[in-house]
């Protein structure tokens, strides 16, 4: 007689290898929630798109800001050379035509469009100085 030892139907061979757990006391297969992780990346990473995007707004509104006061100072009428890192003034002439000016407002009773400085790369830049 061929006695064969017959498994328990617990037992499985190569139970590492199995999609499923093989005994009752090993923990349940779950399949992971990929759904809530994908939401929380899109969120995370809209977010950071939007920081970015609202960043590049901001700094093209100063380069557009920054660009139009230099033309506005560059097109103005001066008779004199601007020394880099003095401030000048801008002002309206009785034409209506803007004109660069070394004489302060709070010195000349003059509407003032504003204070600027020559900076080393020749780019005006606005001050905030009151004394305009």
């Amino acid at each position: 007689m061929n006695y064969m030892t017959k498994k328990s139907d617990q037992v499985v061979d190569n139970p590492g290898i199995m999609p499923y757990t093989t005994n009752v006391g090993a923990p349940a297969i779950q399949k992971d929630d990929i759904e809530f992780w994908k939401q929380q990346s899109v969120s995370k990473v809209n977010y950071q798109f939007k920081t970015k995007f609202e960043e590049l707004k901001e700094q093209y509104k100063q380069l557009v800001d920054e660009y139009n006061w230099n033309e506005l100072v560059y097109n103005s009428k001066y008779s004199f050379e601007p020394i880099i890192g003095e401030v000048y003034y801008l002002y309206y002439n009785t034409k209506e035509e803007v004109f660069l000016s070394l004489i302060s407002s709070n010195e000349w009773n003059k509407p003032c469009i504003g204070a600027f400085k020559l900076g080393s790369d020749q780019k005006w830049i606005k001050t905030n100085e009151k004394n305009y």
